[in-house]
């Protein structure tokens, strides 16, 4: 399989399952709206508008933004069954201040998604088939949380590592304990300069892959594109240009989606680069980062 040729124990067929862990949200913009969002939800979402069937595990308060979550996860088709309930913990919220596009996040300490219960996720994964486990490095900064997280990792089934971040929510010793696990990870360029301390990308990757034993490396840069780097080859994509862009917020998500639904489906790194810089393109368009419009994924997927 060429997204994976590496890798003889990741064999993956479409009737396994992508387990998608972490956070769900509501982004708040300075005009008063909100978006539903957090990164693993967005990508859950999106691999359901390709056709996937995602288990998404997570945990929401009870409160009303809990019951819009489940509400809308229940209209897009999505399964309940990972999403708990928290008495204690309202739903996570995240606010967003816009400059010239650009996002910049303020993360509420103690939400819902802090809390995610350990034996419950294992319960429900215990005789499942999965694909593959992603996740994000927000989830980790609660120990209640990343406590959960360790024992999904303990499935031995290839991890997906999205790199964010976010102030003041992350330290050196918690990502690299996350690379350290992992089987791809993404980053973007400032992120991969932060955590290996290599100003130039294509050595700092290069590095990252053999110092943590990665299958590959994906590096986003915004208006500049992406490449893939794997032990012996880089793979670049150019940007792909958007007329009107209405804010960046989820472009890494849907470009973490398209990359996880290309493993799945054994396509090429070129193609799974190439579609995920089109696909995060198109989010840019939207207000928030994610796309209520099952046509748009149809459409998508006929492109592809």
């Amino acid at each position: 399989m060429a997204a994976v040729e590496d890798d003889k124990d990741s064999k993956f067929r479409q009737t396994q399952r992508p387990l998608v862990f972490g956070e769900v949200l509501f982004d708040t913009f300075p005009d008063g709206s909100s978006v539903l969002g957090g990164a693993p939800f967005n990508v859950a979402w999106h691999l359901k508008g390709f056709g996937l069937n995602p288990l998404f595990i997570s945990r929401v308060g009870h409160d009303e933004n809990g019951r819009i979550v489940e509400q809308r996860m229940l209209d897009w088709g999505m399964d309940l069954a990972g999403l708990q309930h928290d008495s204690q913990h309202e739903t996570g919220k995240v606010s967003i201040e816009l400059n010239e596009g650009q996002p910049s996040f303020t993360i509420l300490p103690e939400q819902a998604y802090d809390f995610i219960d350990q034996a419950q996720s294992l319960a429900l994964v215990k005789n499942s088939s999965a694909a593959l486990l992603y996740h994000g490095s927000l989830i980790s900064r609660h120990p209640v949380s990343q406590a959960a997280l360790s024992a999904l990792r303990q499935l031995k089934i290839p991890v997906y590592v999205d790199i964010n971040l976010r102030e003041p929510w992350w330290d050196t010793d918690t990502i690299e304990a996350a690379i350290k696990q992992a089987t791809w990870v993404k980053l973007n360029d400032e992120e991969i300069k932060l955590v290996s301390k290599q100003a130039d990308l294509h050595v700092a990757a290069r590095e990252m892959i053999q110092q943590y034993s990665l299958e590959w490396i994906i590096v986003t840069k915004g208006a500049d594109g992406a490449f893939i780097a794997t032990r012996d080859q880089l793979i670049e994509c150019q940007p792909v240009k958007v007329e009107k862009i209405v804010d960046t917020v989820g472009a890494g998500d849907a470009f973490s989606a398209v990359t996880l639904y290309g493993i799945i489906n054994n396509w090429s790194l070129q193609k799974i680069i190439n579609l995920a810089v089109d696909f995060a393109a198109q989010i840019c368009k939207v207000r928030g980062a994610t796309i209520n419009d099952k046509l748009f994924y149809k459409n998508i997927l006929q492109a592809w």
